[in-house]
Formats: C-alpha cells, sequence, structure tokens
C-alpha cells in the first residue's frame, strides 16, 4: 500500500485524493472552472465540455450529469441555500453572456440577459460574465469579470437595480473581477470579489459602497468558498490559499511556484502534474466535515479531494 500524501499545517492538514471522481467513460471533462457541494454532500462538478454539470456522492460515485446548454461557456458556478432551506445552482455563461438559475437537477427557473447599458456595453465593449452570488434577501449580483469590470445587481426575479465599478485599481474600481460571493461571517452581509487582475480582494456593501481591500497573500484569487469563520481561495498562480475570520492567512496548499512559468501552461505535459502540487486552481468548495475539493483550469479537467486529517 503506498504511502498516503499529506499537506498543510498544524492546525489544517489534509489527505490528498488526486483523480477523485471516476466520470463514466462516454463524459470526458472541458476546462474544470467551478466545483460546489450541496447539504448531502453530493459534489457538483462544472466544465466546459459536454453535459457540463457532473454529480459524484461524497465517496466519488459518479450519479448524473446534465447541463449540456453551457457547453463552452461554463465557468461561474454558485450554490444558494433560501431561508426557506431550499437549495438552487446559480451559472454564469460565458459564451452566452447569460446568468441562469436551476434546480439541482437542472430545471431551469430564471435566466437573466445582458444589462440594458448602452453607456457601458455596445459591439467593441463586451459583457462577459465570470461569476454570480446571491444575497440573504435573494438579490443577484453578477461581475463582468472578462468584459468592462463591472458587478451588476438584480433583486430576485432578475430585475435590474444597479451597477458598479469599471476598470481600475483605485478604490471601487476593479481590474478582472473574476469572482463574487457574500460575506456572512460579519454583523451584516457584504459582498467579497476576486479582483484578480489587481492581485486583491476587495469588499462592499450589498449596495457597492466600497468598504476594504484584502491585498496580502494572494496571487491571482479566482473565487470563494466560506466555510465557518474562513474562506478558502484559489490562487491562480498555483496554490489554494485559506484565510481566518480575520482574512489574515491560515495556510497556502499544494503551492508550486513553478508551475504558472513554464511555457504553455496552464496545459502542462501530465508528466509533470503531482498529487499533491496544484497547476491553477480555479473552483473550490468544503463539505459538512471540511473536506475540499478543488477544480482545476485545464484543458481536459482536474479534480482533487482534500481529506481533513484536523
Amino acid at each position: 500500500m503506498s504511502e498516503q500524501l499529506i499537506i498543510g499545517n498544524a492546525s489544517h492538514l489534509y489527505a490528498v485524493q488526486e483523480g477523485w471522481g471516476q466520470l463514466p467513460a462516454d463524459i470526458q471533462y472541458g476546462y474544470t472552472h467551478g466545483i460546489v457541494v450541496d447539504d448531502e454532500d453530493r459534489v457538483y462538478v462544472h466544465h466546459t465540455g459536454k453535459e457540463s454539470v457532473v454529480v459524484f456522492d461524497k465517496n466519488g460515485t459518479f450519479l448524473t450529469s446534465w447541463g449540456s446548454e453551457f457547453e463552452g461557456g461554463a465557468h461561474g458556478f454558485y450554490l444558494h441555500r433560501d431561508p426557506d432551506g431550499q437549495q438552487y445552482l446559480y451559472f454564469a455563461d460565458t459564451r452566452r453572456s447569460m446568468i441562469v438559475k436551476t434546480t439541482l437537477s437542472g430545471e431551469v427557473l430564471l435566466r437573466i440577459t445582458p444589462p440594458d447599458r448602452p453607456d457601458l456595453y455596445d459591439a467593441e465593449r463586451k459583457y462577459v460574465p465570470t461569476d454570480v452570488c446571491v444575497a440573504p434577501n435573494g438579490d443577484i449580483y453578477v461581475s463582468d469579470g472578462y468584459g468592462q469590470s463591472y458587478v451588476h445587481h438584480y433583486n430576485a426575479e432578475g430585475t435590474y437595480i444597479r451597477s458598479w465599478g469599471g476598470k481600475g485599481s483605485e478604490p471601487g474600481k476593479l481590474n478582472s473581477p473574476h469572482g463574487i460571493s457574500i460575506n456572512l461571517r460579519g454583523e451584516q452581509p457584504e459582498i467579497y470579489i476576486a479582483d484578480r487582475s489587481n492581485n486583491r480582494i476587495q469588499v462592499f456593501t450589498l449596495e457597492g459602497e466600497h468598504l476594504r481591500f484584502v491585498e496580502h497573500n494572494l496571487d491571482l484569487p479566482c473565487s470563494f468558498y466560506f466555510f465557518g469563520d474562513e474562506v478558502y481561495l484559489p490562487d491562480l498562480h498555483s496554490r489554494v490559499t485559506i484565510l481566518d475570520a480575520n482574512d489574515r492567512l491560515i495556510t497556502h496548499l499544494g503551492e508550486d511556484q513553478q508551475a504558472y512559468k513554464q511555457q504553455g501552461w496552464p496545459n502542462l505535459p501530465k508528466s509533470y502534474y503531482r498529487a499533491d502540487r496544484f497547476s491553477s486552481p480555479h473552483g473550490i468548495c468544503v463539505d459538512s466535515v471540511g473536506n475540499v475539493y478543488l477544480a482545476e483550469w485545464i484543458s481536459d479537467g482536474r479534480v482533487t479531494k482534500l481529506v481533513r486529517q484536523r
């Protein structure tokens, strides 16, 4: 029996399960962009290939797949729990410039098309949403990470409310707001934005007012997953970052400072990859017992499970 690979630090120690989640022979991953876990610890992997949502149980046994409409455009992926306990999936489709809300089985409940803002968007100035999140009251927030670097705010029915941002580095401005999520750890909900090309997190009120920056220990942050008092971030530059309740560093996981510097990255030769090192982390989630699931931005996909030891 081979020795188990262990990564982490004294407080966050994980056993590596490379290649977790065995696909059926008729399904192949495209780029694995997003990953979420539901209340029963079922894991949903979102990728750019056909049947773009693949569902596994916590042991990695394939359950089902669906989502052909997202082929080629799969990107942002968010699971929201309503106050009544119902769970829904939200998608940011880069190819169709659309936000889609579905049930956990893929029934489409809502589509949000590009905002009617001719002052921001035209034939040259594209709208390319990269992520979506939902506030406790049901309001929907969309980050235009690959377009004009704005955030758009809608109510639960998809009616437009406001926008803020625009490209820049000063407070309130953004440069590739790649990921967006809701921080519920404080007295009031806040919006966390992975201001990726500025190498920082920017924090806003639900009305879009700038509150603060988190600028340390980040290297192209992609998205967020809040677990207890902690926040887990995939840094595209080859590591996972875990921050504490005050957004201070707990640890980096699987860091490989050589991976992203190589020609051809993120699609490196298969001989390069190591189970305990990451190349291009893009999506992350944590199950009910603290196990971490990571999806990497690689042309034929890569998903890793980290089993919490302590």
